[in-house]
């Protein structure tokens, strides 16, 4: 007997060539997150009341959790558009048979370049220049523009990539481009790198691009501040639980970081009157690294894909949890 056609319920944000090719493996109910009026993510049981409703056995989403009660029906897969696929307990989906597909790499470009904005940003003042000028504000105190905003160029100075994963590799040949030399820590990575003291002791720039772990969660600290070089640059574009904020600040206003520029925050919120908000360049951007809509059209692609192996009877490329291959 032929294999019904499944149902999928996709809460991700999907477009392009990968959408088409979802419509070819399934029939759908496409209801994005990013389309709603109010931000919405599903808890695991309202994702799985969903899923009953819709006669769903598929579920492609991306910040829904997927937990409990979803894995009490009878579903075919769970997609997970993340590199890291950290809203499904994948133990749980493991035990009951379903696999768990994950989207790694989705947004390496995107994220990398949003570091070299953050970077130039906060290098040559961007933002404060730019506000300058739509205040009439040029002359500001009687000075001109070139003794305000003089800075070193970036050409020729090194940069210490903490973490060579996607964005990483992504990042490290544009730094390339703009004439930088480029160095790396990752004891994890295929290819050889520094140790992070070497790290810190040779980068003009630091950038943070590891996962968060129980090993890198607070990596970057008052005593990593102190052994990277005077006036060093710090960009975290990956998440705030690497570095000590408070520290940054104190080194910030002690001037060993001459500047900063983050993309994540501590609950994904500063408070106005945080220190970070008013100090020199130090560029601030609301963990909009991953949002363009090609962020979108890879995630779409390489889920789909996934699901045609899988649906196939072949072995998905991206699967969290082979062990559940051939179950019956």
């Amino acid at each position: 007997m032929p294999m019904a056609r499944p149902k999928a319920l996709v809460t991700a944000a999907v477009r392009g060539p990968g959408l088409d090719l979802l419509g070819e493996l399934a029939d759908l109910t496409l209801d994005s997150w990013l389309d709603q009026p109010t931000l919405r993510i599903y808890d695991a049981q309202q994702l799985a009341d969903r899923m009953e409703s819709e006669g769903a056995t598929i579920a492609v989403v991306e910040s829904d959790r997927c937990a409990g009660p979803l894995f009490d029906l009878p579903l075919v897969a769970v997609s997970s558009c993340r590199g890291d696929p950290n809203n499904v307990d994948v133990a749980a989906a493991t035990e009951a048979g379903v696999p768990v597909m994950r989207a790694p790499g989705r947004n390496a470009d995107a994220v990398a370049e949003l570091t070299i904005a953050l970077l130039f940003g906060a290098t040559r003042q961007v933002l404060d220049a730019d506000a300058d000028v739509r205040k009439g504000d040029i002359y500001k105190d009687g000075t001109i523009p070139y003794q305000r905003f003089r800075a070193w160029e970036l050409a020729g100075k090194t940069v210490g990539l903490v973490g060579l994963g996607a964005v990483a590799r992504a990042l490290r040949w544009r730094l390339r481009g703009l004439g930088m030399e480029v160095i790396a820590y990752d004891p994890y990575a295929d290819e050889p790198t520094v140790g992070l003291d070497e790290l810190l002791e040779r980068a003009d720039v630091v950038s943070l691009h590891a996962p968060v772990t129980p090993e890198t969660s607070g990596m970057i600290g008052t005593a990593q501040f102190a052994a990277m070089r005077p006036g060093v640059v710090f960009l975290n574009s990956a998440r705030a639980a690497l570095h000590d904020t408070d520290a940054l600040v104190e080194a910030l206003r002690s001037g060993q970081v001459s500047a900063a520029g983050l993309d994540h925050f501590e609950g994904e919120f500063l408070a106005p009157d945080h220190p970070l908000c008013h100090l020199p360049s130090v560029m601030l951007t609301p963990h909009i690294g991953g949002a363009t809509y090609d962020t979108e059209a890879n995630h779409s692609r390489i889920i789909a894909e996934d699901l045609c192996r899988l649906l196939a009877g072949a072995r998905p490329l991206h699967i969290v949890n082979p062990e559940v291959l051939g179950r019956k």
